[in-house]
Parts: C-alpha cells; sequence; structure tokens
C-alpha cells in the first residue's frame, strides 16, 4: 500500500517466525511442575546456555496470567496475557532489535477479550513512530487510521487493509510463540505431583 514497506513487515514477522519455530526445535530445557497430569504452576524455558526464553505459568494445563517471552539474543519480544488458555488483556510485542540502549522498541500493544481483539490495536515503526491505530469491537474492526513511514495520513480503505494484513500476520507470529511453548510443555504423568528439571 501507499509508503508502507509490505515485505520488511512481512519479512520481519516472517523472521521472527522462523526464530519462533526454530526455538521450539531447538534443545530447550523446561523447568515446570505438573499436577493431575498436566502442567500446573510455573513454567520456564531456557535455552542450552542457560538464557532464559520463556515465562508464564499453568493452571491445570491452561495458560493464565502473561507469558513473556525472550529473543535468543535476550531482548523481549513478546508479552501475551491470558485467562484460561485465552488472550485476554493488553499484548504487547517489541522489535527484536534493542533500541537506543538495548531497550527493546514497541512494535505493537492491542487489548483482548475472551481471545478476541477488543478495543485500540496500535502498531510503530522501528523508529518509534506511529505507523497504525486500529480499533476492534468484539473482534470486528470499528475504525482504522495508518501512517506511512514518512508520517502520511493513508486512505482509509489503504488503513483497513492493513488492518486486515496485520491480523493474519500477527495471528501467524502468535501462533509460532505458542507452539514454542506447546513443543516444550513440562513431561507430565497421570496423577503425578513433580517438578521437572530439563
Amino acid at each position: 500500500m501507499v509508503g508502507e514497506p509490505e515485505g520488511m513487515r512481512l519479512g520481519a514477522f516472517a523472521f521472527a517466525a522462523f526464530c519462533a519455530a526454530a526455538a521450539s526445535a531447538q534443545n530447550l530445557a523446561v523447568e515446570g511442575s505438573c499436577r493431575d497430569g498436566l502442567p500446573h504452576g510455573a513454567f520456564e524455558l531456557k535455552s542450552a546456555g542457560g538464557q532464559v526464553r520463556v515465562v508464564g505459568a499453568f493452571s491445570k494445563g491452561r495458560r493464565t496470567g502473561s507469558f513473556l517471552f525472550w529473543s535468543s539474543a535476550g531482548v523481549r519480544i513478546a508479552q501475551l496475557p491470558y485467562d484460561d488458555d485465552v488472550l485476554s488483556g493488553t499484548l504487547a510485542l517489541w522489535y527484536a532489535m534493542p533500541g537506543r540502549g538495548g531497550e527493546p522498541v514497541r512494535k505493537l500493544e492491542a487489548v483482548y477479550a475472551h481471545g478476541r481483539l477488543s478495543g485500540l490495536k496500535r502498531s510503530w515503526y522501528p523508529d518509534g513512530r506511529l505507523r497504525a491505530e486500529f480499533r476492534y469491537d468484539q473482534g470486528a474492526l470499528a475504525s482504522a487510521r495508518a501512517f506511512t513511514e514518512a508520517g502520511e495520513a493513508m486512505p482509509d480503505a489503504d488503513a483497513r487493509a492493513m488492518a486486515v494484513r496485520d491480523l493474519r500476520t500477527d495471528d501467524a507470529y502468535f501462533a509460532s510463540l505458542d507452539a514454542t511453548v506447546r513443543a516444550n510443555l513440562p513431561r507430565c504423568e497421570p496423577a503425578t505431583d513433580r517438578l521437572e528439571k530439563g
């Protein structure tokens, strides 16, 4: 669309998805406990070198509270809030490359309720300028504003098209993060309460 480096955005998400998929395939050490054969309590994934990659918690096999994700370089890349295994709360993403001072650069904030976008969803360019602002009502796009990298407002039709594209790429990225967790759950045995370190 007008002024948007869509290939760069999709490429960045594809790269992040690849990294998350690679993390699910690499040798990550899991620390977590089980109850009645299901993950329960604190959950942590670390790289072979001991670097934390994911922290979160389960309640009877269902994600609860925030799951935080870090890149292999140690940069925080995502916070996904869950209630009873469903996205609920303010989700946040950061660019994989740190900004000035080594701090993560925000990429996206979005409000979810019961697994659906519900409220404001904002995204930023890597330089910190606003890229888009979409408002959702129970999963349906209610309004859309988007800007080129030069800061020019895009026509409404282009902003709405961006919202649709973003939804697809964001969902794929969230699925890749979820795959990392699902591929590295604690090994639970039926009716066993134990802590696994592996």
